[in-house]
This record gives structure tokens, sequence and C-alpha cells, in this order.
């Protein structure tokens, strides 16, 4: 690994795409704590409902047909409650989870309500009611708010950011730092798609070559479906797996130095999956086996601090109920948020749960809000952090004074 943190100088010098400050907050150290906390964001809108399956609802199986995870499954999920049970690909978190070292929020949503990426991961990283022109994010202002009311040690707070763009989540007055792993991912199958067709109608030979160059021809059969046991779907899991695990690890070293930061941020891009979506196998099975190997990844790297640790894994929204015509699934609302770390009170899936019948859809079509992942930042920043309510409800989180924080978390 290149980002093996030896000593402070090397940490400033060689970082993840994360976020932290350098020391630990007052009250923390008061109560013989020293806290982590990590926030992953899957840019893309994860597909709640493929990732943490109801198996309880007996409307399941008739709402997703072949695509629907259930035990008669060819490849069944794992089993966390006799309600939920998460996705095959995902052992360690089923492992985490039965440790007590995850929880799960299911139909959860940021306030965003509308179907657009970039204004969705806006409200998501912003921490804002609605999309705005802020240039900061509500992971930084929280850094911000402790270091200036003298919680945090140090001459000044400073933050870290894994990969090429620093998150917006990690923007603002603290000063951040950003590294970017030595592995490329790869780009997803749904945007390789969308870029030959778009270059298909304005450059027919650069369509041509990116067709050859990629090996692109075999996703274009059977409406985009992959060939099974095609090398290069082999190849491209094998390299975000990678990816992953590098950014995670990067991360975990980060935070587990000790002199290093005590909060991050790591942004993953590609899970807009509109076709090909791979629920089984495929595109998002292996984007999920990715993701649980980064976990396990921190877990292991981590090693005694994961015990303090509480990683977040939010997204923007999530996707509609039905499968498209191009076995994929188009934009969404609520989703779900995942928490990991050995400082949580895991073992639970935190759910109002609203059921799957049409009516019971957020407009018809998506699975309906029940919880603000506003509350359950809160909860994990107040009880965790110990960032202030107020400090929450007018800096972090402005204009969400009804939103109360989630106890219980940690």
């Amino acid at each position: 690994m290149s980002c093996i943190f030896t000593s402070r100088r090397q940490f400033l010098a060689g970082s993840a795409a994360f976020f932290a400050w350098a020391g630990t907050p007052k009250l923390a150290r008061a109560e013989g704590r020293d806290p982590r906390f990590l926030t992953i964001v899957l840019r893309g809108a994860l597909d709640g409902l493929a990732t943490v399956a109801p198996v309880g609802d007996p409307d399941w199986i008739s709402v997703r047909g072949d695509f629907a995870l259930n035990p008669d499954s060819k490849m069944p999920p794992l089993k966390l409650t006799d309600f939920y049970a998460v996705h095959p690909s995902m052992p360690n978190l089923h492992r985490m989870f039965h440790a007590g070292h995850a929880t799960i929020v299911h139909a959860v949503s940021s306030s965003y309500r509308d179907r657009s990426h970039f204004d969705g991961q806006d409200v998501l990283e912003s921490g804002l009611v609605k999309p705005s022109s802020t240039s900061t994010g509500w992971l930084n202002r929280a850094l911000d708010a402790l270091a200036s009311d003298d919680q945090v040690k140090g001459d000044s707070a400073q933050a870290f950011a894994v990969g090429p763009v620093m998150p917006m989540v990690v923007r603002g007055p603290a000063p951040v730092l950003v590294w970017a792993p030595q592995q490329v991912v790869p780009a997803s199958e749904d945007t390789l798609m969308r870029l030959l067709r778009l270059y298909k109608q304005t450059d027919a030979e650069l369509a041509r070559v990116l067709e050859e160059r990629l090996a692109l021809a075999p996703i274009l059969q059977s409406d985009g479906a992959r060939p099974a046991g095609d090398p290069n779907e082999s190849a491209r899991a094998s390299k975000l797996r990678a990816y992953y695990a590098e950014a995670a690890t990067g991360a975990a070293q980060a935070l587990a130095h000790a002199d290093g930061p005590r909060v991050g941020a790591l942004a993953l891009e590609g899970w807009d999956t509109h076709a090909s979506e791979g629920i089984i196998t495929g595109q998002l099975n292996n984007m999920l086996g990715a993701l649980d190997g980064a976990l396990a990844a921190a877990e292991t790297t981590l090693g005694p601090v994961w015990r303090e640790t509480v990683i977040t894994v939010v997204t923007e929204f999530g996707r509609m109920v039905k499968i498209n015509g191009s076995s994929g699934t188009d934009h969404g609302t609520a989703t779900v948020a995942l928490l990991a770390g050995g400082g949580l009170k895991g073992g639970r899936i935190i759910s109002d749960w609203p059921g799957l019948k049409e009516k019971d859809q957020y407009e018809g079509r998506d699975l309906k809000p029940t919880t603000d992942l506003r509350a359950v930042l809160k909860g994990l920043l107040s009880e965790h952090l110990r960032v202030d309510e107020d400090v929450l409800d007018e800096e972090v989180f402005p204009g969400s004074d009804d939103i109360k924080a989630m106890t219980g978390l940690v």
C-alpha cells in the first residue's frame, strides 16, 4: 500500500480521500473515548431494496418478480431478521450485523424529493433542505464548530478526503487534505453504455473505437445483459474491488494512526443502475461485493480502534420499486443507510416500514421515505462526536429544527 502513515508528516503528505480533524472532541476525551467517524457517499443512488430485501413483505415477490431476492433464489440473501435479508454478496456486513457491529436504517431519505443526481447529491452532502449555491458540506461545518468551540486538540482542525475530487460533504472553512488511490476505479457498465450510445449519435468513428477498445460489444446483447462468465465483467469486478479496498484501507490507516485524523469522508461513484442492474449477478452484485470488502478492509486495518469507530454509508436517493424494461431501476426516493463499526449498538434494523402496495408507494412508484436521514446523522454526530444539539440544528443542518436526532445508535 502507498498510504501507510508511520509519522504525522507522512500522514499530512499522503492522506486518503477523507475529511478529518487532528484530535479528539473535548467532551469525548473527558469521557475516556477517542471516537472515529467515517462517511462513505455512494454517488448514483443505491437500490436499497436489492441491498436489504424485505423478504417478509407479502408484496415483495410480486413487485420485483424474478429480480426479488428471496430464500428460494438461486443465490438466497443472508438472513438478518424474519423480515429483512441482506444481499448475498455482503457476508461481512451480515457478520457485523449479527456481532452487533452494524445497523441498517431502511426507508430512509434526505429531504430531497425529485430525481436529479446533481440536486440530490447537493442536498445529501450540503445538509441543507433543498439544492442551493452553498459551497460547504455538513461534515466540514460540524468539524469547524467543534474546532471553534475548542473541542479539538492542535493548532487547527484538519480534514482529509479520498479521490480525485474533494466531496462536497467535507468542503468548507476547516482545512482539507486530499489523497487519491493508485488504483483507477473502472467506469460502471451503465456509464459505458450511455457514452457509447452518445458517441454513436455524434461521432460514429469514435463510437467504433470505444466499442472495440473497451470490449463493450458483449454488453449490447440481450438488452444490455452480459453473457454469463464474461471475462470482461470479471476483470471489471476485480478492479472495482481493488479500488474500494485501497480507498477504505487508506482511510482506515489515517483514522487508526495515533497522530492522525478522527473524522473522514469518501465518495464512491457508479451506483446509477438504469440498465442491466445485475441484482443477482453482474453490476450491482459486483459493486455491493466491493463495498462489503471495503468495510471488511476498514475493520481489519483499524484493529483495536474499530471499537470506537462508526462508519455511515449514504446515497442521494433510492431507486424505483419495479424493474424497468432494460433490466434496471430508475431513480426513486427512499433507500437504506448502512452503519458499521464497533462503536455502534448494532444488530438492529431501524425502520417504519411503509409497505410495497402501489397505494403505499411514494408517487405510486417508489419506496416511501419514513425516516429522515438527517435524524440519523444528527444522532451519530451528537452521541458519538458530541456535537452540540443547537449547532446541529442551526449550523450543520440548518432549517432542521423539527427533525429530532435519532438516539441510542451508539
